[in-house]
């Protein structure tokens, strides 16, 4: 009985059950969409593909393979529910790139390339995903935004 007077007095009580966070009043509506938007400069809205079927879409669209990733390019109907104008963006990260860490990391950095890139470079209207690829060493940042870029504008071409 002596250890459990010496551990600290905390005000959850035993049958108090947890707060359901998606019914917190801090969240706005927009968190609660499929498809969450990232805020950019230049004033176009880019927003992450959720659904597996606009990843499935995506991957019958227009590819561009660097030795870093492969970049699909999907323009969406005009019925489709998303703003004609809308650029979105997906990542695809398998288990074939190694452990959680290095999956972890390889999104972190295809994030923010896309963060940089895309509210400049993207195409309107248009599905962008990256899916990344194995390699034995990790590829500069500035080289691989470069290949990034460089996509972007085949994939505009080939789109147009």
């Amino acid at each position: 009985m002596a250890a459990r007077n010496s551990l600290p007095k905390t005000n959850v009580t035993a049958g108090a059950a947890p707060v359901d966070a998606r019914l917190s009043p801090n969240r706005s509506d927009s968190q609660h969409s499929s498809t969450d938007s990232v805020p950019t400069v230049s004033g176009r809205t880019v927003e992450v593909i959720r659904k597996r079927a606009d990843f499935l879409a995506a991957n019958r669209g227009t590819r561009f393979v660097t030795p870093n990733f492969i970049l699909l390019a999907h323009r969406r109907r005009s019925d489709h529910s998303i703003p004609a104008g809308t650029i979105r963006q997906g990542i695809t990260v398998t288990k074939k790139i190694g452990n959680a860490v290095a999956r972890n990391r390889m999104k972190r950095r295809f994030r923010a390339l896309l963060a940089d890139t895309l509210a400049d470079a993207g195409i309107p209207g248009v599905d962008h995903v990256m899916i990344g690829r194995k390699t034995k060493h990790e590829a500069n940042f500035a080289a691989v935004k470069a290949d990034l870029e460089k996509g972007l504008k085949y994939l505009a071409k080939k789109l147009d």
